[in-house]
């Protein structure tokens, strides 16, 4: 149920704008988060994903360390300075970082600036601009700028992200064929003709072999392809080069200890110095915020927070420049191995960061075995990589290619800079063409009406095009005006209102449609409504035209597809389950559960509550006289009536307030450490959520006292998220739906032995698994 405020009491650790699962002991999707068995040894209950934690970390640990090695060629640094970085990474913004199984390190997206920087400064003072773009990262979080982060256009990433891709891969390209690696992407074009005339065929093979293994690597047998690719590319190009004498090998001269060094200052140019801080905390930043939303879709129910991790990236960065190490961000590749390994903690992170460490002190020769063309084959794949065929696919499907390819070229042709800028003119200059294109286009019917649609965007700049086709229609003529646009401005708004007065006062009826796509909430004072909108303003009767507007859309677009199925339900109804949500308008129990007529019986009220003689007399038509196998409960985020409940809204004599006081005892439990409510305090959700989560469990109950003979399932909408959760009882906790969860957490094949598999095949309709 909604509440006129937004604000809602949180826990102490919950963030007003994202939650993030800091809980160690989160339960993932696949089952690995459940608890030891109280049997258990004292290590096993003390660090119940130690063993999760390890095995991922030492897969992550050799995923990093080829991959730091060549990011550190490809930026013109210290090699040892990739490994400083990794290491720093792995630590600090794995400790202090906004997202639990991301992993931090040198990324692939700074490697074209980092070498212009090196050029121009040298290499003590980039890793002072390093240090500065670390602290700016750490003000971006302070002052929670990581929202208008988020705002820039994903064609403009992905295409800024491409073209640094194509300018590695061209760049490494002469180093495979044995010349010398180059900056920017014209340079590198340039000397390709002169590193071809002049192979070096024991380079080429060696390249050669990197990159065939990269590109095969995955179609391999499973079994096989547990090691990862780049690790058995690099050992075997390099076990290859022992037979060659006159191959350009990696030299480190000391060891990560000696690696380390302080940063220097600029003897001038202090306005270049500032400008790449702030490009580098830039393009650092927003690259983390894309790997850690990457995370949360390859774990779903991992949320991050995503100003703590501004600030967790933005200490590592100070770190790692402050001591010879190469810039920070959150790394997809790793954070992908990370999530696949099974981590479910930080530990993963940081103990791959540990062995990094270690490697580095104590094998160096190992690492100076390793020829230049292994790791240029490697910088070719890795730039490859960030030309993704499906961001390619998704940028023609927005019409946003033109920005893709704009800005992936200004990437390569000018530089980092330059082709982002373009990117964003581009963008910016689409979006006033969609803001002030609109497509009226008038269709005339065999009975003499008209039907005038306008698509797009109505502002002023359309009016002349919109007067135009309105102008065109015969008097007389009865009119249906079917608006799918985004908003109109006050001008279009006025001369279609003044054209419709006119059109009607020749006898005329003008109806005008707003499909519910085109409807939107505007803000207080927005200069851009939709029709509706403006009508609510100036007409009375605002709510029900906009009902029957939706009402009329309804027979125009939907009934005529719904009406056999409606037809074949109009006998009776037979549904497979019943389920009792909130009244709140955001909760829709056949939007959740993906289901349509005949499939759910459902019940709202405020609160979901089972209580009431209405309530009861429907959980007993379902399960007695439809024969409704499972009864679902679902509360919700962000519930008014569990607001209301901590705000002591029981104690008033409204209407609302004695329903309230049906749910007292829920407040009791919830006040006495219900464990479902410390569960959800731990998974990062606020008082408010946390007390919904334990009215559902004790409504359970209340339906099971019931003995309705059906079984029952509790579920939670996140809101914020769009997820349902499922509670598992067995738990104590609310976590993703997966197929060993079922009617009353249970195991489904004991729901069935038990209760009949009427209940298993309706528990797995809800939760789609």
């Amino acid at each position: 149920m909604p509440t006129r405020s937004h604000s809602s009491t949180t826990s102490p650790t919950s963030n007003t704008e994202h939650r993030v699962e800091d809980h160690e002991h989160a339960p993932a999707e696949s089952g690995r988060g459940e608890h030891s068995p109280p049997g258990g040894s004292w290590f096993g209950r003390t660090f119940p994903h130690a063993r999760a934690d390890f095995s991922a970390s030492i897969v992550v640990f050799l995923v990093a360390v080829p991959l730091s090695l060549g990011i550190a060629v490809a930026s013109g640094a210290p090699i040892l300075a990739g490994l400083i970085a990794a290491v720093v990474g792995a630590v600090v913004a794995g400790l202090l970082g906004g997202s639990r199984l991301q992993v931090s390190g040198p990324a692939a997206g700074l490697t074209v600036i980092v070498a212009e920087l090196v050029n121009t400064f040298g290499w003590q003072v980039t890793t002072l601009i390093t240090a500065g773009a670390g602290v700016l990262q750490i003000v971006f979080g302070l002052t929670r700028l990581s929202r208008f982060a988020q705002a820039i256009p994903p064609a403009v990433v992905h295409g800024m992200l491409a073209g640094i891709g194509a300018t590695i891969a061209l760049g490494q390209l002469n180093v495979v064929f044995g010349g010398q690696a180059q900056t920017g992407g014209v340079n590198s074009i340039a000397a390709l003709p002169g590193a071809i005339a002049n192979l070096s065929w024991p380079a080429l093979l060696l390249g050669g072999i990197v990159i065939a293994i990269m590109l095969t690597w995955n179609r391999l047998p499973a079994k096989l392809t547990v090691v990862p690719a780049a690790l058995v590319a690099i050992v075997t190009a390099t076990v290859v080069s022992l037979a060659f004498a006159d191959v350009v090998r990696v030299q480190l001269g000391g060891s990560l200890l000696d690696a380390l060094s302080l940063p220097a200052l600029p003897e001038s140019n202090w306005g270049g110095v500032l400008f790449g801080m702030l490009t580098i905390a830039l393009i650092a930043s927003v690259e983390s915020l894309l790997s850690a939303v990457a995370v949360e879709r390859m774990r779903p129910g991992t949320r991050t927070d995503t100003d703590r991790e501004l600030l967790g990236q933005g200490a590592a960065n100070t770190v790692s420049g402050m001591i010879g190490g190469l810039p920070i961000t959150g790394v997809i590749v790793r954070s992908a191995a990370n999530v696949k390994a099974g981590a479910e903690t930080r530990a993963s992170a940081v103990l791959h960061g540990v062995w990094i460490a270690l490697f580095a002190i104590v094998l160096i020769g190992v690492i100076e075995l390793i020829p230049m063309a292994a790791l240029a084959g490697l910088l070719v794949m890795m730039g490859v990589g960030l030309v993704k065929p499906a961001e390619i696919r998704t940028a023609r499907q927005h019409g946003e290619l033109a920005i893709y390819a704009a800005t992936l070229l200004g990437v390569v042709f000018l530089n980092l800079l330059e082709g982002v800028v373009l990117g964003l003119v581009l963008a910016g200059l689409m979006l006033l063409w969609r803001a002030v294109r609109s497509r009226p286009h008038l269709e005339q019917a065999d009975d003499g009406s008209c039907e005038l649609v306008v698509e797009g965007s109505l502002s002023f700049l359309a009016v002349p095009r919109l007067s135009r086709e309105l102008n065109s229609v015969p008097r007389g003529c009865d009119v249906t005006v079917r608006l799918v646009t985004d908003y109109l401005d006050h001008a279009a708004y006025d001369h279609l209102l003044a054209w419709k007065a006119r059109h009607e006062g020749t006898g005329a009826t003008v109806t005008v449609i707003e499909p519910e796509q085109a409807r939107r909430a505007a803000a207080p004072g927005a200069g851009f409504l939709t029709w509706g909108e403006w009508q609510g303003g100036e007409t009375e009767g605002h709510a029900s035209g906009t009902l029957m507007a939706g009402v009329a859309a309804y027979h125009d677009n939907t009934s005529e597809a719904i009406l056999p199925t409606m037809t074949g339900l109009a006998d009776g109804q037979s549904p497979s389950a019943m389920m009792i949500t909130c009244a709140d308008s955001r909760v829709l129990p056949h939007v959740i559960t993906h289901s349509g007529p005949g499939d759910v019986f459902t019940v709202q009220n405020v609160g979901n509550l089972v209580v009431g003689p209405g309530t009861a007399a429907a959980v007993e038509f379902a399960t007695g006289t439809l024969d409704v196998p499972i009864v679902a409960v679902c509360g919700h985020s962000g519930c008014g009536a569990m607001q209301g409940l901590l705000a002591g809204g029981a104690n008033g004599d409204s209407a609302l307030g004695q329903w309230l006081r049906e749910a007292r005892p829920v407040l009791r439990a919830y006040e006495n450490g219900h464990p479902v409510a410390v569960a959800a305090a731990q998974d990062g959700f606020g008082e408010a959520d946390q007390l919904a989560m334990v009215n559902v469990t004790m409504q359970l109950e209340m339906l099971r006292a019931q003995d309705s003979g059906a079984e029952v399932l509790g579920l939670f909408y996140d809101i914020r998220s769009a997820r349902v959760l499922v509670l598992d009882e067995a738990a104590g906790r609310f976590v993703e739906p997966r197929a060993d969860l079922g009617a009353g957490g249970s195991d489904l094949d004991r729901i069935a032995a038990g209760h009949g598999h009427g209940a298993t095949a309706a528990a797995r309709r809800l939760l789609k698994v």
